[in-house]
C-alpha cells in the first residue's frame, strides 16, 4: 500500500517552543501563527496587555491572591 502523498500528523513534541516574554512559560507552536512565527513573543492576548502596561519582563498579576 502506498501513502498517496498524505501527510503524517505531526507530533506536539515536534513542534517549535518559545518562551512567553510576560509570564516566562513555554509556548508552542499555532497554525495561526505559521505566516509570522518569528514575530510572536506573547503566549496569549493577556499575556500580551499585561506587558504593555507593566513592562515587558514583568508577569502578570495572579488574581485573587
Amino acid at each position: 500500500m502506498t501513502d498517496h502523498g498524505r501527510r503524517r500528523p505531526r507530533r506536539k513534541s515536534d513542534l517549535p517552543v518559545k518562551t512567553c516574554r510576560a509570564c516566562a512559560r513555554p509556548f508552542r507552536w499555532r497554525r495561526k501563527w505559521a505566516r509570522n512565527w518569528a514575530a510572536v513573543r506573547y503566549c496569549s492576548e493577556r499575556c500580551r496587555g499585561a506587558a504593555g502596561r507593566q513592562g515587558p519582563s514583568a508577569p502578570p498579576s495572579p488574581i485573587g491572591r
